[in-house]
């Protein structure tokens, strides 16, 4: 098997920001999806990572994806905003709203921002972690065309909608960040690009039917059945239905330009300072989870993780050694770097 390129991260941000400044963003637009993509990259999260670059110019180039978007306030409470993305890149619209949701919680406790009309989210605990750093309370989720059953049908009928929830901590921040599937869309490709079966219980083929060959995988299954199925309905009544972009019931009855991609989300802000003193909570977060980690372990079980530790030592040793890229994956980016005269980064 073909050896793995390792990238720095800072040359792969460059990469990624010239690839997409070619085809049309406006630099500061270019520089936050590249920002985002390669932090997914750092924290071995690779299926929301720069292996996204291709399917970004298709949603360029087939008209999805608005590389120049006019960006709107539509409505605007004490507490809560909507914003209209215009078809933009979903990590600048995101990064907008996780602000907007800041800056609202500042001035009333907690804040809410609603997006609609964007595009591929991205690793959303990218953006919670952007709240908790600012010593708040984050929960974000986003909402999309479908492509995973609802439990107990076997077609798509729901999306993999992402959930994150962050606080701030006297450490690194807790971060939870899940898709309501068993496993990502960008999770199933992976292992179909590494040629490694999937185990039981993750994805249906074609037909309907069980399956663990990650090529013939087309649909990934809702995490914990109804459970999951559940929180991607009652994201998008929340994300689209209630923004009045609604996505699943138009795709599933008309499907065609219906079905064509599209996404929105919501971010929640709650300013930790508004209840009671910030370093207070920090050192109440870190209390519980030392208690945690100090519990007695079930067999196999080497120690206690707790909602993101595993991504934050990920991100620290590709820091310092390099971001493998998978060969299939090189080779996507180098056709892409082809076609908008970007050299490939360094190795």
């Amino acid at each position: 098997m073909a050896e793995s390129h390792t990238v720095a991260a800072a040359a792969l941000r460059r990469f990624t920001a010239s690839v997409f400044r070619e085809a049309g963003m406006g630099e500061a637009h270019a520089d936050t999806v590249a920002e985002v993509l390669v932090w997914a990259n750092l924290r071995g999260n690779d299926g929301h990572g720069v292996q996204r670059i291709p399917r970004y110019i298709e949603l360029i180039d087939e008209g999805s994806l608005n590389p120049r978007p006019q960006i709107a306030v539509r409505l605007e409470t004490a507490a809560a905003v909507l914003i209209d993305a215009d078809k933009g890149p979903g990590p600048v619209a995101m990064c907008r709203a996780a602000d907007a949701a800041i800056a609202k919680a500042r001035a009333s406790g907690v804040g809410l921002a609603l997006v609609r009309r964007t595009t591929h989210t991205a690793a959303i605990g990218y953006y919670t972690r952007r709240i908790a750093a600012a010593d708040m309370a984050a929960l974000a989720a986003s909402a999309s065309i479908p492509n995973m059953p609802y439990h107990g049908t076997r077609v798509a009928a729901v999306a993999t909608s992402p959930l994150s929830l962050a606080v701030p901590s006297a450490g690194a921040p807790i971060v939870l960040d899940m898709a309501t599937s068993v496993a990502s869309l960008g999770r199933l490709a992976a292992f179909r690009r590494a040629g490694r079966q999937l185990p039981p219980g993750w994805a249906l083929d074609e037909a309907g039917n069980p399956t663990t060959d990650a090529a013939a995988a087309e649909l990934p299954l809702p995490l914990g059945g109804p459970k999951g199925a559940g929180l991607a309905l009652m994201f998008e009544l929340i994300a689209s239905v209630l923004t009045g972009n609604p996505i699943l019931a138009a795709a599933i009855s008309e499907g065609g330009a219906a079905a064509l991609h599209r996404q929105n989300g919501f971010l929640i802000a709650i300013d930790i300072a508004r209840f009671g003193e910030a370093a207070q909570f920090r050192d109440g977060v870190a209390r519980l989870v030392a208690v945690l980690k100090a519990q007695p372990r079930q067999v196999g079980f080497d120690e206690i993780l707790m909602p993101g530790e595993r991504g934050d030592r990920v991100h620290a040793e590709r820091l310092a050694a390099g971001i493998p890229i998978p060969p299939a994956t090189w080779n996507d980016l180098g056709r892409i770097a082809a076609r908008f005269g970007v050299a490939m980064p360094a190795e």
